[in-house]
């Protein structure tokens, strides 16, 4: 079964041991490089047994950013779209913070901000692209709480902006 089994991949020059990494090969997705902030922050932060991370944006591992308005430029689809970039972007700082995402104990929470138009009700359903896909990379830890808000608009225009709280094991 594939929750019990590993996998050794290439990251940045490491190899690495982790049922996620696995998980996230099997998903045809590809963990890419953690993103510099844009901005006067840090990508992360640890208090105690509680990672935060900072708003990810939908920017794909090739620097493309998934921009535009959900409710005039862009559909429900395309916005599940920019929300699992963002996802990707949670897990990508998550690993550069930790090392391995198998010391994720827990995701407690995401918060995503959808760039909307003002008649967009919709913003739910495209915070559902990272939901979706934390809980299939991370299984049972990655059921969450969450938020979902729409915006007036988001950094370097992109469609959605999506932050993390993740509970993680001491080793």
């Amino acid at each position: 079964m594939l929750a019990n089994t590993t996998c050794s991949l290439q990251i940045k020059g490491l190899t690495m041991t982790d049922a996620v990494l696995a998980r996230l090969e099997a998903l045809n997705l590809q963990l890419p490089a953690a993103p510099a902030p844009l901005a006067t922050y840090v990508p992360y932060l640890f208090v105690e047994q509680l990672l935060f991370i900072s708003g990810q944006i939908s920017k794909s591992g090739d620097g493309s950013i998934l921009s535009g308005r959900l409710g005039s430029d862009l559909t429900v689809d395309q916005g599940r779209e920019a929300a699992k970039l963002c996802a990707l972007n949670i897990l990508a700082q998550a690993h550069a913070a930790l090392g391995r995402l198998d010391r994720i104990a827990h995701v407690v929470r995401l918060t995503g901000y959808v760039n909307a138009s003002p008649d967009f009700t919709d913003h739910p359903l495209v915070i559902n692209g990272a939901s979706d896909l934390i809980v299939d990379v991370l299984r049972d830890a990655g059921k969450h709480t969450r938020a979902a808000f729409g915006v007036s608009g988001l950094p370097a225009g992109c469609a959605v902006e999506i932050d993390a709280i993740i509970q993680v094991t001491a080793t």
